[in-house]
Order: structure tokens, then sequence, then C-alpha cells
């Protein structure tokens, strides 16, 4: 199931029939829908707004089950750590809260991003929060702990972009904006920084493929395309064109084999990239599908 935010909705479309419902509309509110993500088990879908409320739906029973103020300006990135959601938003501030205890009681603000939090990413293990902001910072929070116990500054641009390996712990890659270009790599676990590419254009998003050790990432001005990499060569396995904007979005196949992405041309685009067996698809798409929302 995949979820698409679209101004005042949300919808999901199924990978297995194609049909598309709409979950919620947010226009009796005067409101705007600016974020999503699922929980790792996809019972629950997090719906961040531009009036900074983060809402919880319970998708198979369509129904909204908590609605949480505490943002004074649109939430722009969502994080899920079991039961626990993570919400970054243009006010500056990370709110951590469990959707188990009342309201108030488990709210926690972190509070060290100086401009607009765009990027919030939970490592594997779900011990350490990396976040990005325009403010160029990329900071590394732990879960039990109010200030950052990481921050890195190396990027010249805002950091969207933001991956944690899942084959080699505490490894943490990182992407910056059109004035960087850059995906920069990080040793978590000793604070030192380790590779560094400039990739030409603005790195808007980048994950890891689930099954071998590649990525890939997304760009915007002035390529507009998305990237294979190997790693830790770094090589260019291919690049993958088709988006006349900025590739903006992408998301995962839980199999780890496909992506999606979303650009401001109005498309979603399906690729398959990665398979099991490690060995990287060619430049085209699974479904030879272009699904437009306009």
């Amino acid at each position: 199931m995949l979820s698409v935010g679209l101004n005042q909705c949300v919808y999901l479309w199924s990978a297995c029939n194609s049909q598309v419902i709409k979950l919620c509309d947010l226009a009796n509110d005067s409101d705007s829908v600016t974020s999503v993500q699922w929980t790792d088990k996809g019972d629950f879908l997090a719906v961040g707004t531009n009036k900074g409320i983060t809402q919880i739906w319970a998708v198979h029973a369509n129904k909204m089950v908590h609605e949480m103020p505490g943002h004074s300006s649109r939430i722009g990135c969502l994080a899920w750590n079991g039961y626990i959601i993570c919400s970054g938003s243009r006010d500056r501030v990370i709110i951590q809260r469990d959707v188990r205890a009342p309201p108030g009681y488990s709210e926690r603000r972190l509070t060290s991003h100086r401009q607009e939090v765009c990027g919030l990413k939970w490592s594997p293990d779900k011990q350490y929060l990396a976040s990005g902001g325009n403010d160029n910072q990329l900071l590394v929070w732990s879960l039990r702990r109010p200030e950052p116990c990481q921050t890195y500054t190396e990027h010249n641009a805002a950091v969207k972009a933001l991956a944690w390996s899942p084959h080699h712990h505490g490894l943490l890659v990182s992407g910056g904006g059109t004035a960087d270009r850059c995906l920069r790599f990080l040793n978590t676990l000793t604070g030192q920084p380790m590779q560094c590419i400039d990739t030409g254009s603005q790195v808007c998003n980048v994950a890891w493929s689930k099954h071998s050790p590649e990525l890939v990432s997304t760009h915007g001005y002035s390529y507009n395309q998305v990237v294979i990499w190997k790693y830790p060569s770094l090589q260019p396995v291919t690049k993958l064109a088709g988006h006349q904007t900025r590739v903006l979005y992408l998301a995962m196949s839980p199999d780890g084999e496909s992506i999606v992405t979303g650009a401001g041309d109005e498309t979603l685009r399906f690729w398959h990239v990665f398979c099991k067996s490690g060995v990287p698809k060619t430049a085209r798409s699974r479904l030879n599908l272009i699904q437009s929302l306009r």
C-alpha cells in the first residue's frame, strides 16, 4: 500500500489491484497535508499538516485515532520508532510522542535546530535519531537524551536526505541541497566523517538497498534524476531519467526491490532497481508505468 499526500487529501494506492481510495480530506479544517509516514507494520499512518498537527490513522478501519497539535508551523517530516512518532517542523522543533500515552504525558521537545527541520530517520536498532535541518546541520540524538549526542556541520546547504545503513552498524549517509550537492558518509560510532562525493545536483532523498551494498539517491536542480550507487566505491551503477522537475519524494517497497519516486511534475514513477540476489536492475521501470496525480 502506497500513501500519497496531495493538497488537502491523503490517498492510498494498492499495488495488488491499482485501486485508489481517499483516506482523509482536511479541506473542512482549512488545512493541507505536508508529510505522511507508515509504521513498520503498516497498520498506522501518521499525517503531518500545514498547521502543525499530527494525525494518526488506523488504515484498515479508515479511522483517525489520534490528533496531536503542538507545532506552530508545517510538519515536513515524520519518523516512527515502534509506538513513538517524531515530527519535525518549520518551527525548528522536533516533537517525540508515544501514541499509547495520554496527551502530553510522554511528549519530548528537541530544540537544537536553528531553522526548519526537514529530515528525520531512526537507526536500524531504534536507539538513535538523525535529524537534518535547513540550518545545514545534521544532528544525532539518543533515545534517552534531550540534547544531541553528535553534531555535524560539513554540509553547505539544507540536509533533507538521510539514511542509516542496514549492513554496517552506525553508518549514516546524508545529502545536501543545491549549494552543497554532496553525499556524505559518517561513522556515528566514532563521530568521524568518512567519504564524500559531489553528485553534481541537489540531493533530495537517499535510501540503502536492503539486500546489497548499494544505495539510491534522487536529485533536483539541475539533473532531476535517480542514481544507483555501489558502496563503498561510490561508482554510479545507473542513472534513471524521466522526471521533468525535482525528484522530491522517494519510498521503497517492503520487499526492498522497488522504489517509487514523486516530483513537482505531478507524476509518480515506479522503478525495479534492486533484487535479493544483489544484482542491480537496469534503468527501466518494472511496471513500465507512470501514475499521474493532477
